[in-house]
């Protein structure tokens, strides 16, 4: 008989419309865990979809024999780290993998090829696919890395797996985790990310993204890059040097006219002077507002996420 793995591993799995593909996914995970390990629990997040997702979670629960199933509920759409932290908060495992989507173009060995690196003394590892990436993803890494000063490359990623000491020092650090990836990148620990060979199991197989979604990626987007990066602060001192060249012309114009040119009323320069004027001093108070909202968020909002139920689908 096979050796089992002794640790007891977690898996947290978000769930939003994911009927097309949690099938697939759903056996694949169930039957890596019951095949590699004594001990493991799967927590699917259900974040208020409106498909058949639940219902499938609930129909792969009886072909599980040794894995624990639970199906967290979540109130109302909350988005995607808001509901994983939900589920994270719920694991009891050594070792948690995360699954921030069911759409899979890889097999259980690769799973397990995650797993093995973390117990080669990585506290994060993460897969990426080498193929088959968004091309907005590829465009928002790009300039977070530039505008970031971590030394952690952030990249399109399939699942990861923590350590316990990663969930336990990121819970220390803050109170709320408005973006994960970032923040591990932060927490100080050693990380690794595997590239693996997609494997296409059906060529109509794609994830479609619906407008809330859509909506809420776009809103967490422009969060993770003001919070996280350097973007708003550069551009706050760029318009402001900008003002100030463009005051500090304006002044040597102004004297350069009177003394050597016949004065008018200078009504388009001085239309076109405010106008500028205020479009830099507008675009500093939005980006100091938008820190403030941030702010106020991860300072002062007492309850994290809400959810309705946790239905525990087996013992």
């Amino acid at each position: 008989m096979k050796d089992k793995e002794k640790n007891f591993v977690s898996a947290t799995v978000y769930l939003y419309n994911s009927e097309e593909e949690i099938e697939r996914f759903g056996r694949l995970l169930i039957q890596t865990f019951e095949d590699n390990f004594e001990h493991s629990e799967i927590i699917f997040v259900n974040d208020n979809s409106t498909d058949n997702s639940a219902e499938i979670v609930k129909r792969l629960s009886s072909i599980a024999s040794t894995t624990s199933l639970s199906l967290l509920n979540m109130s109302y759409f909350q988005g995607r780290e808001t509901a994983m932290n939900a589920g994270l908060d719920m694991t009891i495992g050594d070792f948690v993998f995360e699954f921030d989507s069911t759409f899979i173009d890889y097999t259980g060995q690769e799973i397990m090829n995650v797993y093995a690196h973390a117990l080669g003394g990585f506290d994060i590892v993460s897969a990426s696919p080498d193929k088959n990436k968004r091309r907005t993803s590829g465009i928002f890494y790009c300039v977070f890395d530039k505008f970031s000063e971590t030394p952690y490359h952030m990249c399109s990623e399939r699942f990861r797996i923590l350590s316990r000491r990663v969930i336990n020092r990121v819970t220390s650090m803050n109170n709320k985790i408005p973006y994960r990836k970032a923040v591990y990148s932060q927490c100080g620990l050693e990380t690794k990310n595997i590239v693996y060979s997609a494997v296409m199991f059906d060529k109509k197989q794609s994830h479609i993204i619906d407008r809330v979604e859509k909506r809420y990626r776009r809103k967490l987007a422009i969060d993770v890059l003001l919070l996280f990066t350097q973007l708003g602060y550069r551009f706050s001192i760029g318009m402001t040097t900008m003002m100030i060249f463009t005051t500090l012309f304006m002044i040597g114009y102004s004297f350069t006219v009177y003394l050597f040119g016949n004065p008018v009323e200078g009504w388009t320069t001085t239309i076109l002077f405010l106008s500028f004027a205020f479009f830099g001093l507008f675009g500093l108070i939005t980006i100091i507002i938008k820190y403030l909202q941030i702010m106020v968020d991860l300072v002062f909002r007492r309850k994290q996420y809400y959810f309705e139920s946790l239905e525990k689908l087996t013992k």
